[in-house]
């Protein structure tokens, strides 16, 4: 097996390429040929030292990704060598072969490449939550979407619009905010001026807003109606921000902590929200990302390329 691995946190220079033995998929496990492997700002932060490590070095990163069966475990039912399967939350991803235990493998349909799979599965399963399990939302909801040319969020506009939700979207440049009109969204501002053109856009204050920022807490909640939400499910821009704790009363606005784990409970209900986004998909409702693909063991030149946060698209790792 090859990996790219780091031993202690750095920047991207700390990574390199190791050899090892194969996993030995365990009695519910798979034995996985990984095909494509999705690189995440999660991925990013964890060779940073921001996110924690578990184990012990070399690390491997890595946690999304798609790739071909070559072993099954002695307890696993309706799996076999050749089989497509992708995975969303699985550790150690960046690599040659990996374990997949049979709970958290995903069939894929015949018309999807494993690349296409990587790209997809992660942010778009986080995307799928948001909008069917957090909140009731409902179509005429006036919402705001920030970091919305990210992966999850040009998914999420997508989503939004086909269930008649109408979407303000932040984005830190004018091309990225033309793109988010393009897939969706009514109106698009930059993290300077949202707060403020987003009263002008709705003046009565926005339903909800998802914030995947964090130090945008504040101006997140000066955007919403009285009884609105902030959905908070990351803290790409480091800390939050501090509020006063009297604006967060129950019947005026609130802020709700957003977690794709916590519904992602059983193989059948990873299968079941996949083949959904699938769906969409396959219907064209949702575009897929586009995708530049690395050699795994130009990783280091891949992490560079996504912490410039000036490309857009997915970045894939190939071993």
């Amino acid at each position: 097996m090859q990996a790219l691995v780091f031993e202690s946190t750095g920047t991207a220079e700390v990574l390199h390429m190791h050899e090892a033995a194969d996993p030995i998929p365990a009695a519910d496990e798979l034995l996985v040929a990984v095909t494509a492997a999705g690189l995440n700002f999660a991925d990013i932060y964890r060779r940073q030292g921001r996110y924690p490590l578990a184990g012990n070095s070399p690390y491997i990163a890595g946690y999304e990704g798609a790739g071909r069966v070559i072993a099954v475990g002695e307890n696993v039912k309706g799996w076999r060598a050749g089989d497509r399967v992708g995975f969303a939350d699985v550790p150690l991803a960046h690599a040659s072969h990996i374990r997949v235990p049979a709970e958290h493998a995903i069939r894929l349909p015949e018309w999807l490449s494993e690349s296409d799979a990587a790209a997809v599965l992660l942010q778009g399963l986080t995307a799928d939550y948001l909008l069917h399990d957090v909140l009731p939302l409902r179509a005429g909801m006036h919402v705001a979407v920030l970091a919305a040319a990210g992966g999850v969020g040009r998914l999420l506009l997508q989503m939004l619009k086909h269930q008649g939700i109408h979407a303000f979207a932040v984005a830190s440049n004018q091309d990225k905010q033309a793109a988010c009109l393009e897939l969706g969204a009514e109106a698009a501002g930059g993290y300077d001026t949202w707060a403020k053109e987003v009263r002008e856009w709705q003046g009565g204050g926005l339903d909800v807003v998802f914030d995947s920022v964090g130090t945008t807490l504040t101006e997140s909640l000066d955007s919403l109606k009285d009884g609105g939400r902030v959905v908070l499910f990351g803290m790409s821009g480091g800390a939050l921000s501090a509020c006063d704790p009297s604006r967060l009363q129950l019947n005026s606005h609130g802020i709700l902590g957003a977690d794709l784990w916590t519904y992602l409970t059983s193989g059948e209900e990873r299968q079941r929200r996949a083949d959904r986004l699938f769906a969409l998909i396959e219907e064209g409702k949702v575009t897929l990302p586009p995708v530049t693909e690395f050699a795994l063991s130009s990783g280091a030149q891949a992490h560079r390329l996504l912490e410039t946060r000036s490309f857009s698209g997915k970045i894939i790792l190939k071993p």
